[in-house]
């Protein structure tokens, strides 16, 4: 037979004509494969342009077996009471179609959340775990940036404190979370924590507002939920009035604290981390409305409070790219710009 190339125009055309009414079928799952092929590389060409986000809210944890199951966004959509001679309502439940499954293993939990990070072109500003964040940091120093929590005096001293602030590898300070503890913001035995990150120029942040449904009563009998008031944040802020916090949770449920709070203290972000995917999806969206609505579009951080669930990252991006009563530019400052203004971080490093 006669090749395509040695053909003439006349014999080329004859070819075609001749090739595809005898060998279409036999053709034909090549090319639905060639065509597969090209849409998963026009895909992945996609994905490698995709706008950068900053995750400002992810922690780094070893697997827990009894921690790491299922999970259904949203699931504080209902909260039943109980009792104390009554099974204790479940913190998570399972009434969805299709639940997050949680890692298999700390290896499995790297693999999965730095492939998605680079999937998504995602940056995650991390702290828990210190072996776990310098496992993460080296696999992938650009998708990392270490922050290092203290909720409690007993933690860590000032001074080691400090020298791990003065290293260079931990470039935030968070999750500051005392209100597990039993205590405000503004508890001076934080104080001289807050000195040194202030002295140092390291962003803060601070966990404010709810834990789930029976948190001081079936979880944590320390927590209380008048300590997670964004008022109780002033008088510390009033000590260190140089230093740049974010309140973790965007203070929910407490909005107007949180507005009147913002509106006094020109250096107070907020984070939509863990209520954007726990409380019901029409409740997160009026809270999240107040704020811009407010006039503090330019301060709100995407944060997802990633503990165990791979598919956590999507879930959450979901929420805001939905969000129709935001503009294209607002939904970039809450995935990106904010984090680049609040961190001090140079935008071409994202390119």
């Amino acid at each position: 037979m006669i090749s395509f190339s040695q053909a003439t125009p006349a014999g080329r055309s004859f070819w075609i004509t001749s090739y595809f009414s005898i060998e279409y079928k036999t053709m034909l799952p090549c090319l639905i494969l060639a065509a597969v092929l090209s849409f998963q590389a026009n895909a992945q060409e996609q994905s490698a342009k995709r706008p950068p986000i900053i995750d400002v809210h992810v922690h780094a944890m070893k697997v827990n077996p009894n921690f790491s199951r299922p999970m259904c966004p949203w699931f504080l959509n209902s909260m039943p009471g109980s009792g104390p001679n009554q099974e204790a309502p479940s913190f998570i439940n399972l009434d969805c179609v299709d639940p997050l499954q949680p890692a298999a293993s700390d290896a499995d939990m790297q693999e999965k959340l730095l492939a998605t990070a680079e999937r998504l072109n995602m940056t995650l500003v991390v702290s828990g775990d210190a072996d776990v964040i310098h496992k993460w940091h080296a696999q992938a120093p650009d998708r990392i940036i270490p922050s290092l929590g203290v909720s409690n005096a007993d933690q860590i001293s000032v001074e080691a404190f400090r020298d791990s602030l003065s290293s260079g590898f931990y470039k935030v300070m968070g999750e500051v979370a005392p209100q597990y503890q039993g205590m405000s913001p503004s508890d001076m035995s934080l104080d001289a924590y807050f000195a040194v990150a202030e002295e140092l120029g390291i962003p803060v942040g601070i966990h404010m507002g709810t834990g789930g449904n029976g948190m001081a009563n079936i979880t944590n009998a320390n927590y209380r939920a008048s300590l997670g008031q964004p008022f109780l944040l002033e008088d510390m802020l009033a000590r260190h009035p140089k230093l740049k916090i974010w309140v973790m949770h965007a203070g929910y449920p407490m909005i107007d604290q949180m507005i009147a709070l913002m509106g006094a203290n020109a250096y107070v972000y907020v984070d939509l981390a863990g209520f954007i995917w726990s409380y019901p999806l029409e409740e997160i969206h009026a809270y999240l409305k107040r704020l811009v609505q407010a006039g503090f579009g330019k301060r709100i951080l995407y944060g997802t409070d990633f503990m165990v669930w791979p598919k956590l990252l999507e879930t959450s991006i979901g929420v805001i790219e939905n969000a129709n009563y935001l503009s294209e530019d607002q939904k970039r400052d809450i995935f990106f710009n904010n984090a680049v203004r609040f961190f001090n971080l140079d935008p071409s490093e994202f390119e």
